[in-house]
């Protein structure tokens, strides 16, 4: 009988078999012993974002501290400027400059977020935020300070009564001297002697203002306005504002003509000036 496979090609085959074997067993040994359990992931490129992790410097590698800045807050008084007061018992008045422009404040009224609390005869008060600041009055460049007070000196008050310049009566008009405006202009205690103005308010709403008193024989007695009337405009201006008042008072000097619309009673009356 013929064999299919020699002798000698089946030992040779087992004999390799045999060796692989013994060489799988060996190299999983080596595995065991030195190689580490998990085998080298392949990482792969996907598009992901890096991860970045904390690291601890050392303190001389470690960046320079951030200094922050102080944060500048807004509204502080010292953009106020105080240039003038009126300071009077029913009523306290002050002019300031803020951001370069003058406005005139009453009492109860604020700028850029501080309320006028009051005023002495050189200094205002304001409150902010359940605080209080005072501001100087500031000082011309002759020394003397701008106050307006009820309170003149003798010299003062005696020249009230030493005006002049008188208001005459020409019919449908009346004509004031201008001796008589230059003198008002410059000296405002002379007014508040002989006319008293009062606050007219709907509830803290300031609305205008009435005329509470006029002396007798005074410039004022002669221009035809009474007790009780309530100055609704002068030459257009809408006066329902300290502001809007004192605007007409600093220009004063300079009127022409003037017409007073004033409320008497139930009726609204127009009232015309000629200066001359």
């Amino acid at each position: 009988m013929k064999h299919l496979f020699k002798p000698e090609a089946v030992k040779g085959l087992w004999s390799l078999l045999i060796l692989v074997l013994v060489i799988k067993m060996a190299w999983f040994a080596v595995e065991l012993l030195w190689l580490p359990t998990m085998g080298v992931d392949h990482s792969e490129e996907r598009g992901a974002k890096p991860l970045y992790y904390r690291v601890k410097l050392s303190p001389s590698d470690a960046a320079a501290p951030v200094t922050k800045r102080p944060v500048q807050t807004a509204g502080s008084i010292q953009d106020i400027k105080l240039l003038a007061i009126y300071n009077a018992s029913d009523a306290t008045v002050v002019t300031v400059e803020y951001k370069r422009a003058t406005k005139v404040l009453a009492k109860g009224e604020a700028i850029n977020g501080f309320v006028l609390e009051g005023a002495g005869s050189n200094y205002a008060v304001f409150s902010k935020d359940a605080k209080t600041y005072q501001i100087n009055l500031i000082v011309s460049r002759k020394g003397e300070e701008s106050i307006k007070s009820t309170q003149p000196s003798a010299a003062s008050a005696s020249s009230a009564d030493q005006v002049e310049g008188e208001v005459i009566d020409a019919g449908d008009h009346k004509i004031v001297d201008r001796s008589l405006l230059d003198h008002y202009a410059k000296n405002m205690d002379d007014i508040y002697k002989n006319i008293g103005i009062k606050e007219i308010k709907k509830g803290k709403e300031l609305e205008g203002f009435s005329i509470s008193f006029i002396r007798k024989g005074s410039p004022f007695a002669k221009l035809g306005i009474q007790r009780g009337d309530v100055i609704k405009s002068i030459n257009g201006q809408k006066i329902d504002s300290y502001n809007a008042a004192f605007d007409v008072y600093k220009n004063i000097a300079n009127i022409n003509n003037l017409t007073l619309v004033i409320q008497r009673g139930k009726e609204e009356m127009e009232l015309e000036y000629e200066v001359n």
